[in-house]
């Protein structure tokens, strides 16, 4: 039987209906409604840079203009290969005001593979960020014959065919002083309908696929976080998430439709210290963000041992029991509310402290959060709210709401836009926010949108009686042992970096095998803490996890896990990979997601060992 929730109940979603206006109208009329507030700010030196809205759009209108002065027409495509930064930003702006359509690139993404998105996608100019991303462009000049101009944030100019982003502003300054208001009379002519946006996704498997996304998908997702009533004007975003991932990109639209201030940096290693320094009020970010910081409060704490330890585990005993009777509509009784009173000064607020002590919530995404790390820090007084996605609906389908969310769900659907479950329960999705189809590709396109509009998505879930939609995972990713009992991996290995807080990944296997394996990594930071704890102090990962109490402490957890799981998902065998996996070694993506099939075929003597 399927079920359907068309939106969060009491939202107007006849928003839809208008949805005329276009990604680079949305920016101009932020520009013109908050023009003295700040729009940005980012690191410069030892401190941050702050800029308001008009000054973005001054820039902007300069940049736009300098690549209309370039020749780009309507819906041509230019690349951005960066991390994410303020330029990053200011280029996407500027290719919308000037009709063009942006094409994604990851910095960490080989010049292969560079290559052919920005050969497939034709693009016409690519920002570069420096002289690494230069050097990928210049040794496949010969496959990008409409690559005319490279502009670069931080390389070496040629002052021809790459130019500074300075250059670039000149041009536009040239041009603009020859055609007066052209940017603006450029942004009112794009029909909603026009592409704006071709995202590569990273794939799991085989070459990246050209995700055609149009204006309309993204005014329309900020305009659905903005009716919702989430966000506001004095909201302070922190956005390190790259903005070559349509997360990244749906948390821009919701900036433009709601007026917050964003600060940016994509240095991933500076998030704890940036929340610090920039107290925001909110932050999007991928689960293993939470899984590490969970995991190095508590190691930390651990390490403090004595009484220290003792308080912090009853805190937070105290804290997960309060906070599910008040979920749950049951009393708190009294002397149990004095005792939460208590570690709420003693504990919790240390923990907020961490984020800078001012998030209203954490938006979770990309991947499956763990509902137990989420109710963890939900009793220390930090709201999560986990949302679904993918890149070819624009990121965003559902969110949980800070006044109405379901711990363990994805929410409902944004206002104006369907979720159902169709054949083998698998989460279809429709709306504005639905892509137009993939790029040079119309067979994969035909098997992924039906005729009516909807978009399997290839995850499977369930829709409670409230519209709340919970994922169990992908649907390829569910196997079946040879005993023919089903396994959803994802599942479990979320158990795990709940239970053991050293986990960077929890890999598990056994497709028509007789037993389930797992391969496991453990986190570099947290288990370099633990070697100067036990007397381990400058020895390699390698060493450290090869370790006999590591080894030991390792099993302790996997048990733990074996007798929360039915008895045909239980790990029988398992091993420590002698590295982590990271985005350069291919084995993540840059959205921190596993490659699954490529660790697998990374490792198969090894899974193939524990059956022999």
């Amino acid at each position: 039987m399927t079920a359907q929730a068309s939106s969060v109940p009491n939202y107007d979603a006849g928003f839809v209906d208008n949805l005329t206006q276009n990604f680079a109208m949305q920016f101009l009329d932020r520009v013109a409604a908050s023009a003295d507030l700040e729009a940005f700010r980012y690191p410069r030196g030892e401190g941050w840079e702050s800029v308001t809205w008009r000054q973005a759009g001054d820039l902007v209108e300069k940049l736009a203009a300098g690549l209309l002065s370039l020749g780009l027409q309507p819906e041509q495509r230019v690349g951005i290969a960066s991390s994410t930064r303020y330029e990053w930003i200011l280029a996407d702006l500027a290719v919308m005001c000037a009709a063009g359509a942006t094409t994604t690139v990851y910095p960490s993404t080989n010049s292969e593979d560079t290559a052919y998105i920005l050969g497939d996608s034709e693009s016409r100019v690519v920002f570069a960020e420096d002289d690494e991303q230069i050097a990928k462009l210049k040794e496949h000049r010969n496959e990008l014959p409409h690559l005319g101009k490279v502009v670069t944030f931080d390389g070496t100019t040629d002052g021809d065919w790459i130019i500074g982003l300075d250059d670039l502003a000149k041009l536009g300054e040239a041009y603009l002083a020859e055609h007066p208001g052209i940017v603006e009379e450029t942004a009112r002519a794009i029909p909603s309908d026009q592409l704006a946006t071709l995202i590569y996704t990273s794939g799991t498997t085989g070459r990246p696929k050209g995700v055609r996304l149009l204006h309309r998908a993204w005014v329309y997702e900020g305009t659905a976080i903005q009716v919702q009533d989430i966000l506001h004007e004095d909201d302070l975003q922190f956005l390190w998430l790259p903005m070559a991932h349509s997360f990244g990109k749906v948390l821009l639209s919701a900036q433009l439709a709601c007026g917050f201030a964003t600060a940016i940096d994509g240095r991933v290693d500076k998030i704890v210290d940036n929340l610090g320094v920039v107290k925001p009020t909110f932050m999007g970010a991928a689960p293993r963000i939470f899984e590490k910081a969970h995991g190095r409060i508590v190691t930390m704490q651990a390490a403090e041992g004595g009484l220290k330890e003792k308080i912090f585990k009853r805190a937070f005993e105290v804290g997960i029991d309060v906070d599910r009777r008040k979920r749950e509509g049951r009393s708190v009784p009294l002397l149990l509310g004095v005792q939460h009173g208590l570690f709420d000064k003693l504990v919790f607020s240390k923990v907020r402290e961490r984020f800078g002590g001012r998030v209203r919530f954490f938006i979770s995404g990309s991947a499956a959060l763990n509902a137990e790390i989420a109710e963890w820090f939900h009793a220390a007084g930090i709201l999560i709210l986990e949302g679904y996605g993918m890149t070819e609906n624009a990121a965003g389908a559902t969110v949980n709401h800070p006044a109405d969310y379901k711990i363990g769900t994805v929410g409902p659907a944004l206002p104006g836009s369907e979720v159902k479950i169709g054949e083998n329960d698998e989460v279809m999705l429709r709306g504005p926010h639905v892509m137009a189809g993939y790029h040079n590709l119309p067979e994969e396109t035909e098997k992924t949108l039906t005729p009516d509009g909807w978009l399997r998505t290839g995850d499977k879930g369930s829709l409670d009686e409230d519209g709340f939609l919970t994922i169990t995972g992908r649907i390829k990713d569910l196997f079946k042992t040879s005993g023919g009992k089903y396994v959803a991996p994802s599942a479990i290995e979320s158990k795990f970096k709940a239970i053991c807080p050293y986990a960077s990944q929890f890999l598990v296997f056994g497709n028509e095998r007789n037993f389930v394996v797992a391969l496991v990594t453990l986190d570099p930071d947290a288990m370099a803490g633990w070697a100067e704890e036990n007397g381990m102090a400058g020895a390699s990962y390698t060493e450290i996890v090869n370790s006999d109490a590591v080894q030991t402490m390792v099993g302790a957890y996997v048990d733990e896990l074996n007798s929360h799981l039915n008895r045909w998902e239980t790990i029988k065998k398992w091993k420590l990979l002698d590295h982590d996996l990271t985005i350069e070694s291919g084995e993540l993506t840059p959205s921190m997601k596993v490659k699954r099939n490529v660790v697998e075929e990374n490792n198969k003597a090894l899974i193939d060992s524990f059956y022999s």
